[in-house]
């Protein structure tokens, strides 16, 4: 009977306290507060800015020429390695020159043979000449004579054409280089029968010149005109203004050129301006046909302030930073930005100076959170 008191007494100590813990009220649970974000900020670059307008194009030669052929015959002789550099006036081929040889000596004969013949008609018009003085021969004999010399200083005349067009022939055979530029390979080989006879003509190589190379590109219209007030403020013409070149491999604008043409006109279809930019290519990186990227200054160089691209985001049609005050609190912040440089971004309104900004641990963040930061400090930025 003990037990079983003891047992029961037991059993309603136990309800008692699940009934107490049912109707107690419930403590709440505090959760530890999240440490502080670990950021890193630095103020705004402040440098002078150039903003360039950069556009896209390829190299071309300022001048190319394709050798043909203008007598015909067999071609003799090739006289250059294939990918050379030439000068004008090098001897490039060699066509048998042995018919043409032939048809000049058969002109100069034929030259001498109506200049004996006009030696001889200007003879007997001096004696006609002192006959008809002396009444011995008729006006009409007289006439004659004079005539028979008009005659053959006409075929003098006929037979020194001939001869210079045999010598013209003769030196047609001798193909030369009509600039300084870089050869194509032969595009005919010795032995081969060439035709010289107008659009036929057998194309025989080509001649790229390679220094100075042009670059020609599209420009809207607002750039143009944008370029163009630029020079009237400086007193000059767009024509002459400094232009920058790249390679598909070079980051930077290694190459220096000016502007040398604009079209007069605008393409109605495309909205757009060809202005061209001309280069030295004294070691002949450049080669015609290459891709490339062109820029123009777009204004006067101006005091601004630089982000990097990373501490800037987007929210829908807006450019944020996120900004600390001095409690260590941050903040976003809505900025309008302007062109590239470099590696950086310009900030056209929306920042200061002396301001901090997150430029590193942006996805942490929460308006009017504490960040632990870490300054650092920004680099210029190449042009």
């Amino acid at each position: 009977m003990k037990k079983f008191t003891i047992l029961l007494t037991l059993f309603l100590l136990l309800l008692s306290g699940c009934d107490k813990s049912q109707n107690s009220p419930t403590t709440p649970v505090q959760l530890p507060s999240p440490p502080p974000a670990k950021v890193k900020i630095a103020q705004p670059l402040s440098q002078k800015i150039t903003e360039w307008d950069e556009f896209t194009g390829r190299i071309e030669a300022v001048n190319t020429v394709d050798i043909r052929a203008r007598v015909n015959g067999y071609l003799e002789k090739v006289n250059f390695s294939a990918g050379a550099t030439v000068k004008k006036g090098d001897l490039l081929f060699v066509i048998d020159q042995k018919p043409f040889k032939t048809q000049l000596n058969y002109a100069i004969a034929e030259l001498e043979q109506a200049k004996s013949k006009q030696e001889l008609a200007k003879n007997e018009l001096t004696r006609a000449e002192n006959l008809l003085k002396a009444k011995a021969i008729s006006v009409e004999e007289y006439d004659a004579r004079n005539k028979g010399l008009r005659g053959a200083t006409a075929v003098v005349d006929s037979a020194t054409a001939q001869v210079a067009s045999a010598k013209l022939n003769l030196e047609f055979t001798e193909v030369r280089a009509p600039i300084n530029g870089r050869i194509s390979r032969e595009l005919i080989t010795a032995g081969n029968l060439v035709n010289g006879s107008g659009g036929d003509a057998t194309k025989l190589a080509t001649i790229v010149s390679t220094n100075p190379v042009y670059v020609t590109v599209d420009v809207d219209e607002r750039a143009i005109l944008s370029y163009r007030r630029e020079a009237q403020k400086q007193g000059r013409n767009l024509d002459g203004t400094k232009v920058e070149l790249a390679l598909s491999d070079e980051k930077n604008f290694p190459h220096s050129g000016h502007v040398d043409y604009v079209a007069p006109t605008e393409n109605p279809v495309t909205g757009t301006v060809s202005l061209r930019g001309v280069f030295a290519n004294n070691d002949e990186l450049l080669s015609p046909g290459f891709f490339a990227r062109m820029r123009l200054r777009g204004g006067a160089p101006y005091d601004g302030l630089l982000l990097p691209d990373r501490a800037i985001c987007s929210d829908q049609a807006n450019r944020i930073i996120w900004v600390m005050d001095s409690d260590k609190k941050v903040t976003q912040r809505k900025i309008i930005v302007g062109k590239k440089i470099g590696d950086l971004r310009v900030i056209s309104e929306g920042l200061k100076a002396d301001e901090w900004v997150v430029i590193e641990g942006l996805q942490k963040l929460r308006p009017n959170s504490v960040v632990e930061p870490e300054k650092i400090t920004l680099t210029p930025s190449a042009e």
